[in-house]
């Protein structure tokens, strides 16, 4: 079920040869149907790890509409083993959202706790640990040092020289696996407002020992924060898929090609680049959403 190494696409639009720019997407939301993306990537050497630890069970944690928690509960029921998603929100339940309801559906034991509680678990993961000694740890997003060699592995499967590589970030596992794995441009479209993602990105490099400084961090396209939206984000995943067949999730990789799509009309990159995007995934939350929001996703 697992697809590898995962194609990538040239796209092709008049805007692009206006600009002379070469546009490619490494389509890892092919990988697999539900573990997808970076999601897959994350938490393939966590898996091995937990298994030559001789654990039977994983522990980790989770927004109410995390990708990392669905994949989590996905690869639990394929692989057969228990999983526990500690999700932050005590107001929630099993049947709040899709994703939730997918984790449930999959076997994940679900576990809610208040806002500040789940801070401080995510400040201290002993926490959770003295909770479930017998589990295997994994922190929010799955970010780890495990997952960043996952993800360095991306890098490995471009076979062509690009100038730019372009990832969104959350919790930033994924963009410090190509930044440790290239010396090429990577940059990092941020679905967080603020701008503390970039000193949060330098601190997380810096414990990986990480040294390259061939980076950056765009934080402008948040369009209000993590999960926020607004309407010409909307019209612009609609107009990508119509396009280009390729579908964007609004939560991340809606966020990070509208960017790339806004610097390239307004000249923010130089001539006869070529630029490759990737496509982490995150589709599962896609149904929930349109739920939520009458069906705006096409």
């Amino acid at each position: 079920m697992v697809n590898l190494p995962t194609p990538i696409e040239e796209l092709n639009h008049p805007l692009l040869e206006e600009k002379k720019i070469k546009l490619f997407v490494k389509r890892d939301d092919l990988i697999h149907p539900e573990i997808m993306g970076n999601k897959w990537r994350k938490l393939k050497y966590n898996l091995l790890k937990m298994k030559e630890e001789g654990k039977e069970a994983i522990v980790t944690m989770g927004g109410a509409f995390s990708n990392h928690i669905a994949a989590t509960a996905a690869a639990a029921k394929e692989y057969g083993f228990n999983a526990v998603g500690i999700i932050r929100g005590n107001e929630l339940g099993i049947n709040s959202n899709h994703t939730l309801k997918l984790a449930h559906e999959k076997g994940m034991q679900l576990e809610f706790v208040d806002r500040e509680t789940f801070r401080s678990c995510r400040e201290d993961s002993s926490i959770i640990q003295s909770q479930f000694p017998d589990h295997y740890f994994l922190p929010e997003g799955g970010t780890n040092e495990l997952a960043i060699k996952g993800c360095e592995e991306i890098f490995t499967e471009i076979q062509q020289k690009f100038d730019v590589i372009v990832t969104p970030v959350g919790t930033g596992g994924t963009f410090a696996g190509l930044v440790k794995a290239t010396t090429q441009m990577v940059m990092g479209v941020s679905a967080l407002k603020g701008n503390f993602i970039t000193s949060e990105i330098r601190s997380l490099l810096a414990k990986h020992y990480i040294i390259n400084s061939n980076y950056e961090i765009i934080s402008d396209y948040h369009f209000g924060g993590y999960g926020k939206i607004k309407p010409e984000l909307i019209d612009f995943i609609n107009w990508f898929k119509e396009n280009f067949g390729i579908l964007l999730d609004p939560i991340y990789t809606g966020k990070c090609f509208f960017a790339v799509w806004d610097m390239i009309k307004t000249d923010k990159f130089e001539k006869n680049l070529e630029i490759v995007l990737l496509h982490t995934g995150g589709l599962q939350g896609i149904s929930g959403f349109n739920r939520k929001n009458e069906n705006i996703i096409q």
